[in-house]
């Protein structure tokens, strides 16, 4: 089963396994609890240890996702699940021995959290090899087929593949031109001969989905027609890549399908939750920053010469331009010979200081004013240099679309691709920018600020 969160598909059994391990994790301190407390039996009845317990779980279920233990592609072999589980569990140990110094009272007893510890090992670890299995083996996946043998079919079957825990199983592929070579050899192709309702009843497929890059004139309408009326799932590609990815499939997309899809709403509310969350940040960060503000400004004139602050031109809502605020990361003049260029990996116009404070987005921290004065958003599309716009929407599909909301400090884009420092890169960010805008709400705002810590503390996607 397939449940959809901020228009992204996510399958139930994933759903489950995270729920189920922070059951684990909360019934090891249990038993840790009755094993080391003598009066731990009446503290359940009375809720006290119940309550530690869920703190200690929810302390540990966060390292695990700040250590990427829910991310399969990165736990693919069992060695890195092991490291990653034991740094985690290690993080967990010192955050709570910060939180029992600073209240004492939330601390279960001498010892408990210790045990939970091999508990914990005990459940979890064969709970993780489990759930592996069940993914290798294909368990609970819902079954699906694909119209079409073209770019986007290839882009789907690539995302299901590469994605263990993406839900989908593909059953096979129906075509009359011959796949490209690069076509994975052990999907069954078949030919569009009339008998495609049969064949997806005879594949118990759930779904069936039409990526083919040319439909006229070679639409099945009548068999897929058929196959909706007998409960089948018929969806566009585009849809499906959208809902696997988290981006929308910007290459050849027709402008029908965002003309009539859902989404690209601008509630209101939404426009006045993201304003007054962006003043309250911005100000109290201003105020709660400002000494490490101090600090940083030091270590740049020290560091180099040239000014503290670096002001850039950048496009804003609607094409509007406007000085972006960043700390000068680079040496002074940078561009005085080359003119606007990206930054690239081991740039060597990056100061000492200034590669501390890209890895740790600190350069950013003066864009607050920014969003104080209403140029900018928390969240929203990275802001472009002007020269950049003007070459890059002559170059890809719906990029000024881009520009219909205010741009922000972290985005999207920023948490699920990183840094785009080419026309190429550039596009794939662009995908997920239009992601965002079309699927705009506080909750993805929210999961997108969650995102951006967990980047900011692993000092990820920086150049």
């Amino acid at each position: 089963m397939i449940l959809r969160i901020f228009n992204k598909d996510l399958p139930l059994r994933n759903l489950l396994f995270v729920i189920g391990e922070g059951v684990l994790i909360y019934c090891a301190v249990l038993l840790a609890s009755l094993l080391r407390l003598d009066s731990v039996k009446n503290s359940l009845l009375s809720g006290e240890v119940a309550g530690k317990a869920l703190l200690i779980m929810l302390v540990c279920q966060a390292c695990l996702y700040y250590n990427e233990l829910y991310d399969l592609k990165v736990t693919d072999t069992y060695l890195e699940l092991g490291l990653r589980l034991t740094k985690a569990l290690g993080i967990s140990s010192i955050i709570l021995a910060i939180v029992y110094f600073c209240v004492p009272s939330l601390m279960i007893g001498r010892g408990v959290f210790f045990v939970s510890l091999a508990f914990l090992v005990l459940l979890v670890v064969p709970w993780r090899y489990g759930y592996n299995w069940v993914l290798k083996k294909k368990m609970f996946a819902e079954r699906i087929m694909i119209c079409g043998s073209g770019n986007l079919a290839q882009e789907i079957i690539y995302e299901i593949d590469d994605r263990l825990d993406c839900g989908y199983q593909l059953a096979g592929v129906i075509s009359n031109s011959t796949p490209p070579s690069s076509f994975p050899r052990e999907i069954s192709v078949f030919p569009m001969n009339g008998t495609l309702c049969e064949l997806a009843n005879q594949l118990r497929v759930a779904r069936i989905i039409v990526a083919m890059d040319e439909r006229r004139g070679n639409l099945p309408t009548e068999d897929l027609l058929r196959c909706k009326m007998e409960g089948i799932r018929v969806m566009e590609g585009e849809t499906l890549y959208e809902e696997l990815t988290g981006k929308l499939y910007v290459d050849k997309l027709n402008p029908s399908w965002l003309i009539f899809s859902d989404g690209f709403r601008r509630p209101r509310m939404t426009r006045f939750i993201k304003r007054a969350a962006g003043v309250v940040l911005s100000s109290t960060g201003i105020v709660l920053s400002l000494p490490l503000l101090v600090i940083i400004a030091l270590a740049i004139k020290l560091d180099s010469k040239g000014p503290v602050f670096f002001g850039q031109e950048r496009c804003g809502q609607d094409g509007r331009t406007f000085i972006l605020l960043k700390f000068r990361s680079m040496v002074e003049n940078a561009e005085a010979l080359s003119g606007p260029t990206w930054a690239t990996q081991d740039d060597r116009r990056i100061t000492r200081v200034g590669n501390i404070l890209r890895k740790y987005r600190l350069d950013e921290l003066p864009q607050m004013w920014n969003v104080l004065k209403g140029d900018m958003s928390f969240i929203g599309p990275r802001p472009e240099r002007p020269e950049f716009v003007k070459k890059l929407s002559r170059t890809l599909p719906y990029y000024f679309e881009r520009h219909t909301v205010k741009p922000g400090i972290t985005g999207w884009a920023q948490v699920s691709y990183g840094y785009g420092g080419s026309v190429k890169e550039t596009m794939e960010k662009l995908k997920y920018d239009l992601f965002y805008i079309k699927n705009m709400s506080v909750p993805i705002d929210l999961m997108i600020l969650f995102k951006t810590a967990k980047i900011i503390l692993l000092g990820r996607g920086a150049r």
